[in-house]
This record gives structure tokens, C-alpha cells and sequence, in this order.
């Protein structure tokens, strides 16, 4: 499908962390000792700088007194500064996310699922207490989380997605399913997956999730890069599902999807382009299965396609051309789970 999104806003730091200007992972660019310009007078006498006299001798070569030096020339384009017998610098690997949750139910299902270590909550000093509220306060105490009430403001400024409802829990990240767990075949149960072809707005991704559990969609494939993670935004549209439905994060989805289809399960990719109707699936649903989903505007891409068995359309009866991907993905999952169970 070639659903519509926005791309996501810029979230707000963390609480307690402070950015300082020489940060410690920073390394700081060595002074040349030598003249840049052939070397300036010493006081009192005309003689050249020390510097001056650090040229190779093969004539005209680069100074190499106080340069940086690149191990290749790959690690200079990317910004791998590394001195001769370092290792190169790598930049540490997209997680999952969900570390910060935001929304009342969203934290609930956070304390109630148990999956994750929660090191604290807060709670505005002005919310009126309700069910939800009373909920999060009890399931915090059973669970000896520690509870802060802490001035509106302040958490708001702390709050990374337009409406946290006076709760915010930090918690340890999501835990990655393994791929390899996620499309093994189970005795009774052929596999219903997900998976997410650079969807970049995290609140069309937190509604497809919330769709994905409510219709036991039983995994979601997301795409290490390109596409967005678990962020508080993500978090709060899920309202929870986050919490329940197991998401595996590979390197490149066209690679992923040929190890499902070695594994006999079928890729249905939803696309508007396509002349066949969503609702023809029929028997195949019954198959082990995997349900493609395009990013807002573009749809599935090139490489994505071509790996599909089969590219489906919701059929659509009004003026406009194509769905939401959220809306998409509670159409198709609930009619693949509908033909699942007749």
C-alpha cells in the first residue's frame, strides 16, 4: 500500500543527562607544531621554527608532526578518525528503542507485562487520580518501582511526543525477538507475520502495532535502518501492544524475506498499484504468511517487491487513491485472520 505519514518529530533529551561542549566520546584534533606557512621567527633572531623542519625528505611530502592520519580511506569519508595501529571507531548499533514510555495505558502495560526492568516513574504533581492512574501507582509499589511526583512542567519538558498524560516511565530497552525464532514453524500454527518496509512516522508505526496484536498477528519484522524504532511517539500510539507483540530487527528486509519464503512462508506485499483484491487471498491465509507493508508515500520498494510471491490492493470504493499504512494494516491483518479461522 502506498500509505500517506509524516515524518516524525525531533524528541527531547532524557532526563538527567547533560550534554557538556568537550563530551567525553569527542576527541579533540592534535596541534601542529609545525609552520603552516614556512615557519615564523623565534623572538630576537631570524631562524625558522622547529616545526619548519619536520617535511619528509622524499621532497615536498606532507608534514607529519602533530597530523591525524587515517587507517583508510573509507574511515576518513565516514568520519573514522583512527590513528595508525588503532581499531577503527565503529558507531554503536540501532536498538530497538522504548526505553521512554509515555501515556497512561501505555505504562500500565509496561508494569503489567513484566518483560522489562522499569527503574522509575513519574507522575505529575496535579493528576487527578482515576482507574488507569490508581493502577500504575499499585502494580508500582507490588513491583517496588520507584514513583516520583514531579511538577507538570518538568515533565513535560522531558516528555518526547505531543501528549503524555502526566505519566512517563524509563525503563530498560525493548528486548529483540531473533529472526530465526520468529519464522520457525510450531506444531498446530502456521506463522502470521508483519513486516514493515521503511514505514519513517512513529505513530502510523505504534497504531500498526496496536493492530498487529489485536488481530494475533504473531511477529513484526522492522528494517535495522531507514525506518523508524520504538520511539516514546511509537510507544504511546501502541497503548501497550509494544509490550506484547515480538519484533525482530534484521539488517536488509529483501534478505529477510527469502529466508521466510525458504521457510514456506508466503510474502503478500499490499500495494495500491496491484489489480488484485485483498480479499482473494482465500486459502492462503490458512499458509504460514507474511504480510508486506510500504512506507508513507513511496510503498514497497524495488527490492521488496520483486521478493513478494504475491502483491495485493484494499479496494477502494471512494475518491481518494489509497489508506493510512495503520488503516492498511488493520484492513488486510483482520481479513487474514478472519480467513484463518473459517
Amino acid at each position: 500500500m502506498a500509505p500517506r505519514g509524516a515524518s516524525p518529530s525531533s524528541g527531547k533529551g532524557r532526563p538527567g543527562s547533560r550534554t557538556t561542549s568537550g563530551g567525553a566520546g569527542r576527541s579533540a584534533a592534535p596541534k601542529s607544531t609545525g609552520g603552516a606557512r614556512g615557519g615564523s621567527s623565534a623572538a630576537g633572531g631570524g631562524s625558522r621554527s622547529a616545526g619548519s623542519s619536520s617535511r619528509s625528505s622524499s621532497g615536498g611530502g606532507r608534514p607529519t608532526t602533530g597530523s591525524r592520519q587515517f587507517s583508510s580511506r573509507g574511515a576518513g569519508r565516514t568520519g573514522g578518525v583512527t590513528r595508525p595501529g588503532e581499531a577503527p571507531v565503529r558507531k554503536p548499533e540501532k536498538t530497538l528503542g522504548g526505553e521512554q514510555v509515555e501515556g497512561r495505558q501505555a505504562v500500565r502495560e509496561l508494569l503489567i507485562a513484566g518483560r522489562r526492568k522499569v527503574r522509575e516513574i513519574w507522575v505529575a504533581s496535579d493528576l487527578d487520580e482515576n482507574e488507569v492512574i490508581g493502577d500504575i501507582m499499585q502494580l508500582a509499589r507490588n513491583e517496588r518501582v520507584q514513583l516520583l511526583e514531579v511538577n507538570r512542567r518538568k515533565l513535560e519538558a522531558v516528555a518526547r511526543s505531543e501528549a503524555p498524560q502526566g505519566v512517563i516511565a524509563f525503563a530498560a530497552p525493548l528486548p529483540e525477538t531473533d529472526f530465526a525464532d520468529l519464522i520457525k514453524r510450531r506444531a498446530g500454527r502456521a506463522p502470521f507475520l508483519v513486516a514493515v518496509d521503511g514505514v519513517t512516522d512513529p505513530g502510523n508505526l505504534g497504531a500498526l502495532l496496536r493492530c498487529c496484536d489485536g488481530a494475533g498477528v504473531d511477529g513484526v519484522v522492522l528494517p535495522r535502518h531507514r525506518a523508524v524504532h520504538i520511539t516514546p511517539t511509537a510507544a504511546k500510539s501502541a497503548a501497550g501492544a509494544i509490550e506484547h507483540v515480538p519484533m525482530a530487527v534484521v539488517g536488509g528486509l529483501p534478505q529477510a524475506l527469502i529466508r521466510m519464503k525458504d521457510a514456506g512462508i508466503w510474502i503478500v506485499g499490499l500495494d495500491d498499484a496491484s489489480d488484485r483484491d485483498l480479499f482473494e487471498i482465500g486459502d492462503l491465509a490458512k499458509e504460514g504468511v507474511c504480510l508486506v507493508l510500504g512506507a508513507e508515500g513511496a510503498g514497497l520498494s524495488r527490492l521488496v517487491r520483486e521478493r513478494c510471491d504475491l502483491i495485493v490492493s484494499i479496494p477502494m470504493r471512494g475518491r481518494l487513491s489509497s489508506l493510512n499504512v495503520s488503516a492498511a494494516a488493520a484492513l488486510a491483518c483482520y481479513e487474514i485472520a478472519r480467513a484463518r479461522t473459517n
